[in-house]
């Protein structure tokens, strides 16, 4: 019999200090604002993770811990039988999160001035973990044509030949756009950098998370060589709406750099165990993908829900999302500036989205919607925006 899963539920996230809900993201005054800009979900954990984590607390002995023996089987098994990547155990290092894997790679695999490719608009902790670090950010920007997002070759191929370009980070599936890149597309992307001796750091936490007819493909099970130049980082985190209690793992196939990553994991100390992460890894891996598919069924019902609302608003248009549970709205035919649309989105239709500028400067006008919410709840802040488009349009008459 197939489960039954609740995500009309309605949780009340304001009794946890949630990032989404927070004044520090919504502001002061904006506590009674749809939020929906951070990227969780709103759904409660799935059942499997809950008990295992009641049962460990249960336990009450929270001293020092080593990896549960099944952890890290269970995450090979999940990419084998969903992603048919076949990863060897001694390639897997962990790390506290997806972002500590791209600095510690950044400081150890470039210097400070050398060049890192980015692929706008994208994830914008990217730009920030450059720039902390003392790297330079080079934009090979993404290409829209025709409603969808396109990598550009040519612009990937002079910034990779730049002698000070050392590293490009990819994002797989990308945020916020939605692309899942395709095998051919990543193959010629790795191409490119192995020709230039680009390493590629590739963010895949979102990898789980992709819709009917579109396949994520791991960018280092397109070739041995390209396993040999680039790192891997992935996370439960999005996939099972844990980032709160889970880390994260770093796939190096290269046994250098795989040696050095362990080396700074130790010297920064940053390799100890936690223990409810660790079960609430084991339990995702081995007993969530009922959960998972269901979520994404849900997920793709908020989507219809937003695609057949934008239909009737020639103003606002939806760049088609093939994975993750995020939305890349364009909102140019409203004629506003990037600040306006902020204010016009929060003052409104009480939406506190993630603003594109965000994302890069060929973000200005866009913005970015976490759909993975109750649909209720969707529906009552999509007829907001419907009233709010509505009324600015008659008042221009």
């Amino acid at each position: 019999m197939a489960e039954n899963f609740d995500f009309d539920e309605v949780i009340d996230r304001r009794e946890v200090p949630t990032l989404k809900v927070h004044r520090m993201v919504l502001g002061g005054d904006g506590m009674d604002l749809f939020p929906a800009g951070v990227a969780d979900m709103d759904f409660r954990a799935p059942k499997p993770i809950l008990d295992v984590l009641a049962r460990r607390l249960g336990h009450g002995v929270f001293g020092y811990e080593t990896v549960p023996d099944g952890l890290m089987p269970a995450l090979i098994a999940w990419m084998e039988q969903r992603h048919a990547w076949d990863i060897h155990p001694d390639h897997i290092l962990r790390a506290p999160n997806v972002l500590n894997s791209l600095s510690m790679a950044t400081n150890l695999f470039t210097e400070p001035g050398d060049c890192i490719i980015v692929q706008p608009p994208v994830f914008f902790d990217f730009a920030d973990i450059i720039a902390e670090n003392g790297r330079r950010m080079v934009e090979n920007p993404l290409v829209l044509s025709s409603d969808r997002y396109e990598m550009d070759f040519d612009g990937l191929e002079t910034c990779a030949a730049d002698p000070r370009t050392k590293m490009l980070f990819l994002c797989n599936p990308h945020n916020p756009v939605g692309r899942v890149w395709t095998k051919t597309e990543l193959a010629q992307l790795g191409a490119i950098c192995r020709k230039n001796e680009v390493i590629v750091v590739s963010d895949e936490i979102h990898a789980d998370i992709t819709f009917q007819d579109h396949t994520y493909t791991p960018f280092a099970s397109i070739s041995d060589a390209d396993a040999q130049n680039s790192i891997t980082c992935l996370s439960p985190a999005k996939s099972f709406n844990i980032a709160a209690c889970c880390s994260a793992f770093a796939v190096v196939s290269d046994e250098s750099r795989r040696n050095a990553l362990k080396a700074e994991n130790s010297r920064l100390t940053v390799n100890k165990n936690n223990a409810f992460a660790s079960v609430a890894m084991e339990a995702a891996y081995k007993d969530g993908g009922p959960w998972l598919d269901s979520a994404i069924t849900y997920i793709e019902g908020n989507l219809s829900l937003v695609r057949a609302c934008l239909s009737d608003i020639p103003e606002v248009s939806l760049i088609e999302p093939e994975g993750t549970f995020l939305l890349w709205l364009d909102f140019r035919n409203l004629g506003l500036q990037p600040h306006e649309l902020t204010q016009f989105l929060r003052s409104e239709a009480g939406w506190a989205i993630t603003r594109g500028i965000a994302f890069g400067d060929s973000g200005a006008g866009f913005g970015r919607l976490n759909i993975a919410c109750p649909r209720a709840r969707l529906e009552k802040a999509l007829d907001r925006l419907v009233h709010a488009i509505s009324t600015t349009r008659d008042a221009s008459k």
